[in-house]
C-alpha cells in the first residue's frame, strides 16, 4: 500500500492511523513535494526539495520557477496525479543539469556549455562529440532569441530538440558535400546529361532545373570550376547553387531579350511605329529610353533594317544572340523555341536586327539627344568657352606677331626714326611761322616732361637725371606762402570764433536761468539787467577784436619776457607733442576741474583740431588718456556705461562742439526735420496719456462730460480696446519712423568724424586687453553705447539744443515734435544695447522681435565703424614731420590759462614726471615759480597808481597771445642720435648739389670736383633762397642749423654729405654698394609728397572757410538771442514801473522812491520761537526748541539791492552776524537745496525764508 492509499482509508476505530502507524521519513516528504506542487507555490515546493528527509540530488535555489514549473507539468501527465520518489529524482536530476546549462547559456561560457551537455545525469539522447561547438552556438542563438521573446529558460525538450536539429543539419550538409562531389565528377567528364542527373540528386536540392537547359549548365559550371581551380580544385556547394541560379536569370534575360528583338522586327516589317517605345521601355532590353526620340528611333532602326539583304532561299527561322561573349543562345521566332545547343539545319535568320544592333542604335540615339540637351543647358559656357579659344588664339597670334616685331626692332627704330624725321622736317617746312615751331618744341618737351614725371612717382628706384629736373618743386613759391598765411589766418580765426562763440553760450545760459529766477522772484531783475549789460559788452567787443585785428604775439610783449615765453613755447611744445603729461594731468584733478581744464586750456593747445596734425596730436591725447583711465580706474567692463568716464565724455563733447557739429547735423539733419516737419505724425507709447487725450476727445466731440475716470493706473487703461487700438498705431508709426532713422545713420557712417570711431577702436581693443574674456556681444555694447547713445542719442532728443535743426530766436520745438523724437530716440537706445521692453514697458512687448532685428544690424554698423585705418596711415603723419613742414606750428592762448598750466604742472610734477631727467622736469625748472600776471607782462604793463589795477589785471589776464611752438631739444651738428632728422638734413643738401651738378649716380657728382660755373650757379640759388628767406614770415622760418647749412658752399656741402652718408650707412639707411640710391628715393617721395601737402593745404582752406561761415552763423543767431533777451527784459522794466509807482529801477541797479527819496533801511527782529512757528527756523544746534524764545534775530536790509546783514542775540549779547545775498537763495532754490545752514548751527528753510523776504521787504 502506498502512503497515499492508508490515508484515504480511517479505520482503528475511527482514529487517525499516523498516530499508530510508522511511514518512513522520506515518503513524508516526497508527500509534501507533490502537495507543494500541486498548489502551485514556487518558494514552498523549493523548500520541500531541499529538504534532507526527500533524499533528492541538488536543488538550486535560483530556479525555484523552473522547478515548479516542470514538475507541475509532469504531476499533470502523471495518471494518478502524483510523483514518486524515483521519479522525483530523476526529475529534479535532470532539471538541476538543464537549470545550470541555462546558467552557462546566460554567461555564454562555451566551456561550461560543452561539459554540461557531456553530463550524463542530463539525458540528452543522440549527442555527437565533433558537433558539440555546433550545439553551444546554436543554444546561444536559441537562448537570445527566447530572452527578447520574455522567455529566461530554456527547457529539456528545447535543448534536445535543439541537438536533433543540429545533427539533421549536419547529416544534410554531409550528403550535399557528396552530391557536390558526383557534380564536379560529372563537370570534368564533359557529359552534359550526366551534369543534369547529378543537378537533380535530391539531396542537392536545387528546384526548376530545366533538362532541356543541360548544355548550358555544363557549360556555366565549366567555366566557374576553371575559374575556381586557380584558388581551390573544386567547386564547393554554394558556388554550385549561385552558378545555377545565374545561369536561369541568363536564360531568362536571353529569352526576353530575345522575344522583344522579335517583337521589334515584325513591327519593323509592319512600318507600325507605335509600339516600338513601350517595347523598347520594356525591361527586356534594360534601355534608358527617352520619350522624346521615339519617332528618331523608329527611323534609325528602320533605316538599318532596310540595309541587311534578304534572300527568302537561305533564311531560316533562328535568331542567334550570344550571352557574356560566350555562350551561344538559339530563338525560333516562328514557334518561340529556344535551346543552347544549335539546331539541326541551323540557318540564321540574316533580314532581321540583332539584339546587339538594336541596343547600339538606341543608345546611340540616346546619348546623341543627351549630348544635345547638354549643349542647350550649357549654351553660356560653351560660349564662354568658344570665346577663350578664340581669345586664345588671337593672343598666340599676338604673341607670334609681337616676337617677330621684336626681333626686327632694331630695323623698326630705325624706319621710325626715318619716319619721324621726315615727319618734322615736313612740319617744319610747312608751318615755317615762328609761332608754330613754338608750339611744335612746347608739345616736345611737354610729352618728355610728361614721361619723365611718369618715371619719377612710378619708378622702383627713379634716376638722379630725372630727379634733378624736378627737383625745384621742394622750393616754396609766393603762393605757398601766401595759402600758408592764409591758413594760418583762418585757423586763428576759427579757432577764436569758438572760444568767444562758447563763452557766449555760457553766458546766454546765465542769463536763461536768470530770467527764470526773475519769473519766480521779480527782486533779480536787477541782476538780470546788470547781466544783460555785461552781455552786450561782452558781444561789442568781439566784433570789435575780429575788426581790428590779429592777437598779440611773442614780439608784441616786452623784451624782457622774450625768453620766459620762448620757455613757454618749448614746455607747450613737449606737452601738445607728448600726450602721456596731459593725460596724467588730467587724472590727478578732481573731475570738475579736469573738465573745465579740458575744455580751456587742452583743446586750446590743439586748436580744436582745426588742422590734420593737431588733430592726430589730439587723437594721440585721447588714446593715451583712455588707455589710462581703463587700466587704474575700470575694474568692471560695465563701468563704461554706468559710470561717467573723463575721457568718454571729452571725446563726446569734444566730437559734438564746434569742430565735430557739422558732421553730427549733415548725419541727423535731413531725418529730424523730416519727422518734425510731419504735422500728422503722433507717437504716444504712454496708455496713460493715451487714455487721458481719447477721454478728452470724447468730451470735446460730445459737450459732456465723460463718465469715465480720469485718473487711472496703465493696466486700466489698457483695458479699453480704442486705448489698445491707438498705441498699436502709435507703435506702427513709430516703427516706420525709426527704421528711416536707421537707414540715415547706417548709410552715413562716412559722415562719422574719424576721431569718434578711432577711439571706439581705440575702447574697444583696450577693453579687450583688459578682460580677455568678454564676449564681442559685450565689446559691442560698450562701443554702441560711446557711438549712439552718448553721440548720437542726445542730438535726436534735443535737436535744438545741439544745432541739428535751425532756430529763430525764442522758437522752441512743440511737445509733440519733442514726444515723437524721444521715442525714436527710446527705441534705438533699447536696439543698439539689445535691451527688450520689459517691466514698466511691457505693454510695448510687442516690439521685442524689432529690437533684436535692429540690434543686430546696430551690431555690424559697430563693427564697421571701428574698423579704420591708425592716424599715423591716415593723416600720413609722424614724429618728424614737424621737422619739413612749412610753418611752425602756433597756438592761441590766454595769459590766464598759461598760468594756470604752469601752476597745475608745478602741484602735480611728482606725478606726471616722477623721474629725475625727464624733459619736463628740466623745462619746470627753466621756467622757475609760477609768475603772476603783473611779472609775466613786465614792469609798465599797469599803471601800479590805477584805481581800478585789480579790474585791469583781471582783463589783461584774459589777453590772448599767438606762440610757436618749437622743441628746445633739435638736432645738433655732429649728432647721430636722431637718424630721421640727419637723413632730412643730408636729403636737403644733396638736392642743393644736385640742382648744379649734374652727373648720373650721386657717387660720381660727389667725386667730381665742381667747376666755376657750377659754383657760379650755386652761389645764385643760395642769394635767391636768402632773398625769399628774408620775406618768410617768422613763423614759417625753419630752424637756424637748417638755414646756416643752406647758406654753405657746394664743395662744402659736398664733405658735410660724405660725412652724413657715412653715418647712414652705418646706421644701415643707406648703402654705397648701390651707389645711396635710397636716399634719392627718399628725395623722389618728398617730390611726391609736397605735391600731396600743397593739395591737404587747398582743402584744408576750404574746410576752415565752411568752418568759420558755419561759426558766424552760430555767432548771428547767438547776437539774435541776445537781442531777443534785451527786448524781454525792456518789457519786464516797463511792467515794473508801471505797476509799482512807488519804486523805480535804474539800469545801474539803484531803486529810489519818487523825488528821489532815498528809501529807509528798516530792520525787522524776531525771536528764533517765532520763526519757528513760522517754519523758517528748522533746529538749532545745542539749543532746546524751549530756549528758542532767548535768541533775537535782526534783519537789516544792505546798501545794494538784494544784499541783507542778520545779527544773532542771545539774551540781548550779540553773538554773530553774516551777510546773505538773495540771488544766492534764489540760485539754492533753483538748484533744489531745501535747508541751508546759517552761522554754522541753525538750519533754516530756503523757501520760507524767500517768502519772509518777499513779504516784508518787496510787498510780494
Amino acid at each position: 500500500l502506498t502512503h497515499k492509499t492508508i490515508r484515504s482509508h480511517n479505520w482503528c476505530n475511527g482514529k487517525n492511523p499516523i498516530n499508530f502507524l510508522y511511514f518512513p521519513p522520506e515518503l513524508v516528504a516526497v508527500d509534501h513535494i507533490n502537495t507543494a506542487i500541486r498548489n502551485c507555490d514556487a518558494n514552498k515546493t523549493l523548500v520541500a526539495l531541499m529538504k534532507p528527509e526527500a533524499q533528492l540530488p541538488v536543488v538550486h535555489p535560483f530556479a525555484a520557477a523552473v522547478y515548479q514549473t516542470e514538475l507541475f507539468n509532469l504531476q499533470q501527465q502523471n495518471a494518478v496525479r502524483y510523483l514518486a520518489h524515483d521519479e522525483l529524482s530523476i526529475a529534479v536530476e535532470m532539471l538541476s543539469a538543464v537549470v545550470l546549462l541555462n546558467q552557462a547559456l546566460g554567461s555564454k561560457d562555451i566551456l561550461a556549455i560543452k561539459n554540461h551537455l557531456r553530463n550524463p545525469s542530463v539525458g540528452f539522447n543522440n549527442v555527437e562529440d565533433e558537433n558539440f561547438q555546433r550545439y553551444a552556438d546554436t543554444l546561444l542563438s536559441i537562448k537570445s532569441e527566447a530572452s527578447s521573446q520574455g522567455q529566461d529558460y530554456l527547457s529539456w525538450n528545447d535543448v534536445q530538440n535543439c541537438i536533433d536539429m543540429v545533427n539533421m543539419q549536419v547529416q544534410e550538409e554531409n550528403d550535399r558535400i557528396v552530391a557536390v562531389s558526383y557534380i564536379n565528377e560529372a563537370i570534368d567528364q564533359g557529359n552534359p546529361g550526366k551534369t543534369l542527373e547529378t543537378l537533380l540528386l535530391p539531396t542537392v536540392k536545387l528546384h526548376d532545373v530545366n533538362p532541356t537547359n543541360a548544355r548550358h549548365y555544363q557549360d556555366v559550371l565549366h567555366d566557374a570550376k576553371v575559374q575556381k581551380c586557380k584558388v581551390e580544385p573544386q567547386l564547393n556547394c554554394i558556388c554550385v547553387y549561385v552558378k545555377y541560379k545565374m545561369s536561369d536569370v541568363e536564360m531568362q534575360f536571353c529569352c526576353l531579350v530575345a522575344l522583344g528583338t522579335s517583337m521589334i522586327n515584325n513591327c519593323l516589317e509592319k512600318h507600325d511605329s507605335q509600339p516600338v517605345l513601350d517595347i523598347l521601355q520594356s525591361p527586356k532590353f534594360g534601355l534608358r529610353v527617352v520619350p522624346e526620340c521615339a519617332e528618331t528611333y523608329y527611323k534609325n532602326l528602320l533605316e538599318a533594317k532596310n540595309l541587311k539583304t534578304k534572300e527568302d532561299s537561305s533564311e531560316g527561322p533562328w535568331l542567334k544572340l550570344i550571352m557574356k561573349n560566350r555562350y551561344d543562345y538559339y530563338y525560333n521566332v516562328e514557334t518561340g523555341e529556344s535551346t543552347f545547343v544549335p539546331p539541326e539545319g541551323f540557318i540564321p535568320k540574316t533580314s532581321w536586327l540583332t539584339s546587339e544592333e538594336i541596343q547600339t542604335i538606341v543608345g546611340q540615339v540616346t546619348a546623341d539627344y543627351n549630348r544635345e540637351q547638354l549643349w542647350f543647358a550649357n549654351e553660356n559656357l560653351i560660349l564662354q568657352l568658344q570665346a577663350l579659344a578664340r581669345g586664345f588664339l588671337v593672343r598666340k597670334s599676338y604673341e607670334e606677331r609681337k616676337g617677330f616685331l621684336q626681333k626686327q626692332e632694331p630695323s623698326v627704330i630705325k624706319i621710325q626714326v626715318l619716319l619721324c624725321n621726315i615727319k618734322l622736317f615736313y612740319i617744319l617746312w610747312s608751318f615755317f611761322q615762328n609761332e608754330e615751331i613754338v608750339k611744335i618744341q612746347a608739345f616736345l618737351r611737354a610729352n618728355k616732361a610728361r614721361d619723365d614725371y611718369r618715371t619719377l612717382i612710378g619708378a622702383e628706384n627713379p634716376p638722379l637725371n630725372v630727379l634733378r629736373k624736378f627737383a625745384y618743386l621742394l622750393d616754396q613759391s609766393d603762393l605757398d606762402f601766401q595759402e600758408e598765411l592764409e591758413v594760418t589766418r583762418l585757423r586763428e580765426e576759427v579757432v577764436t570764433k569758438i572760444r568767444s562763440n562758447q563763452q557766449l553760450e555760457k553766458d546766454l545760459n546765465l542769463m536763461d536761468i536768470k530770467i527764470g529766477l526773475l519769473v519766480k522772484n521779480r527782486i533779480s531783475l536787477q541782476d538780470v539787467v546788470l547781466h544783460s549789460k555785461k552781455l552786450n559788452k561782452k558781444s561789442k567787443n568781439q566784433v570789435e577784436e575780429m575788426v581790428t585785428g590779429d592777437k598779440q604775439g611773442i614780439k608784441g610783449l616786452s623784451k624782457e619776457r622774450r625768453k620766459q615765453l620762448e620757455a613757454y613755447q618749448h614746455l607747450f611744445y613737449l606737452l601738445q607733442t607728448n600726450p602721456m603729461y596731459l593725460a596724467k594731468l588730467i587724472f590727478q584733478m578732481p573731475q570738475n576741474k579736469s573738465t573745465k581744464f579740458m575744455d580751456t586750456v587742452i583743446f586750446t593747445l590743439y586748436n580744436y583740431a582745426s588742422n590734420q596734425r593737431e588733430e592726430y596730436l589730439l587723437l594721440k591725447l585721447f588714446k593715451t588718456a583712455l588707455e589710462e583711465e581703463i587700466n587704474s580706474k575700470v575694474d568692471q567692463i560695465q563701468d563704461i556705461v554706468t559710470g561717467n568716464p573723463t575721457v568718454i565724455k571729452m571725446v563726446v563733447s569734444f566730437n559734438r562742439g564746434a569742430r565735430g557739429q557739422n558732421s553730427l547735423r549733415q548725419l541727423l539733419a535731413p531725418v529730424v526735420k523730416e519727422i518734425m516737419d510731419d504735422k500728422s505724425l503722433l507717437i504716444n507709447t504712454s496708455p496713460v496719456e493715451v487714455y487721458k487725450a481719447w477721454v478728452n476727445q470724447l468730451e470735446t466731440q460730445t459737450g459732456e462730460a465723460s463718465k469715465l475716470p480720469y485718473d487711472v493706473t496703465t493696466e486700466q487703461a489698457l483695458e479699453h480696446p480704442e486705448v489698445v487700438n491707438r498705441l498699436e498705431s502709435s507703435i506702427q508709426s513709430l516703427r516706420t519712423v525709426t527704421d528711416k532713422v536707421l537707414v540715415s545713420i547706417f548709410s552715413s557712417l562716412s559722415m562719422m568724424p574719424y576721431g569718434m570711431r578711432y577711439i571706439a577702436k581705440v575702447l574697444k581693443n583696450s577693453l579687450h586687453e583688459k578682460f580677455p574674456d568678454a564676449t564681442e556681444d559685450e565689446l559691442l555694447k560698450i562701443v554702441g553705447n560711446l557711438l549712439y547713445y552718448r553721440y548720437m542719442n542726445p542730438a535726436i532728443v534735443a535737436p535744438d539744443g545741439f544745432d541739428i535743426i535751425d532756430m529763430t530766436a525764442g522758437g522752441q520745438i512743440h511737445s509733440d515734435q519733442r514726444r515723437n523724437l524721444g521715442c525714436v530716440a527710446k527705441v534705438l537706445q533699447h536696439a543698439a544695447s539689445n535691451k527688450l521692453f520689459e517691466g514698466e514697458s511691457a505693454h510695448l512687448s510687442s516690439m521685442n522681435t524689432y529690437l533684436s532685428q535692429t540690434y543686430q544690424k546696430f551690431r555690424n554698423f559697430f563693427q564697421i565703424a571701428c574698423d579704420v585705418p591708425e592716424p599715423e596711415e591716415k593723416f600720413n603723419i609722424d614724429e618728424y614731420s614737424d621737422m619739413v613742414t612749412l610753418s611752425k606750428p602756433v597756438i592761441y592762448i590766454s595769459i590766464e590759462e598759461i598760468i594756470n598750466t604752469h601752476s597745475l604742472l608745478l602741484e602735480h610734477q611728482d606725478a606726471i614726471a616722477p623721474e629725475q631727467n625727464d624733459l619736463l622736469n628740466e623745462l619746470l625748472k627753466g621756467l622757475g615759480a609760477v609768475p603772476d600776471v603783473e611779472s609775466f607782462l613786465g614792469e609798465g604793463a599797469v599803471d601800479p597808481n590805477d584805481p581800478n589795477k585789480e579790474n585791469t589785471l583781471s582783463q589783461l589776464a584774459k589777453t590772448e597771445i599767438s606762440l610757436s611752438l618749437t622743441s628746445k631739444y633739435e638736432l645738433q651738428e655732429g649728432e647721430d642720435q636722431d637718424l630721421k632728422g640727419l637723413m632730412i638734413k643730408t636729403k636737403r643738401l644733396v638736392v642743393d648739389v644736385i640742382r648744379t651738378q649734374p652727373g648720373d649716380t650721386l657717387l660720381e657728382i660727389l667725386e667730381i670736383p665742381a667747376s666755376a660755373q657750377q659754383e657760379s650757379e650755386h652761389l645764385k640759388v643760395v642769394e635767391k633762397r636768402a632773398i625769399l628767406d628774408s620775406k618768410t614770415p617768422e613763423k614759417m622760418k625753419h630752424s637756424q642749423s637748417m638755414l646756416e647749412d643752406g647758406q654753405l658752399p657746394i664743395e662744402q656741402k659736398k664733405r658735410k654729405i660724405q660725412r652724413n652718408l657715412r653715418t647712414l650707412e652705418q646706421a644701415g639707411l643707406v648703402s654705397s654698394a648701390n651707389k645711396y640710391q635710397e636716399i634719392i628715393n627718399e628725395i623722389a617721395k618728398d617730390i611726391r609728397n609736397q605735391r600731396r601737402y600743397r593739395h591737404h593745404r587747398k582743402a584744408e582752406l576750404v574746410k576752415l572757410q565752411q568752418t568759420l561761415s558755419a561759426l558766424q552763423s552760430k555767432t548771428a543767431f547767438y547776437e539774435d538771442q541776445v537781442n531777443y533777451y534785451n527786448t524781454y527784459i525792456k518789457t519786464c522794466l516797463d511792467n515794473l514801473t508801471r505797476k509799482n509807482s512807488r519804486r523805480s529801477i535804474k539800469l545801474d541797479g539803484k531803486v529810489e522812491e519818487k523825488g528821489s527819496k532815498k528809501l529807509k533801511h528798516t530792520s525787522l527782529k524776531y525771536t528764533a520761537a517765532r520763526l519757528h512757528e513760522k517754519g523758517v527756523i528748522l533746529e538749532i544746534e545745542d539749543l532746546q526748541t524751549n530756549q528758542f524764545k532767548n535768541v533775537m534775530f535782526d534783519i537789516t536790509p544792505g546798501e545794494e539791492m538784494g544784499d541783507f546783514e542778520i545779527k544773532a542775540k542771545f539774551l540781548g549779547v550779540q553773538m554773530e552776524k553774516v551777510e546773505l545775498h538773495f540771488q544766492d537763495l534764489l540760485q539754492m532754490q533753483y538748484e533744489g537745496v531745501a535747508v541751508m545752514k546759517m552761522f554754522d548751527k541753525a538750519k533754516v528753510n530756503v523757501n520760507l525764508l524767500i517768502f519772509l523776504l518777499n513779504k516784508k521787504f518787496y510787498g510780494k
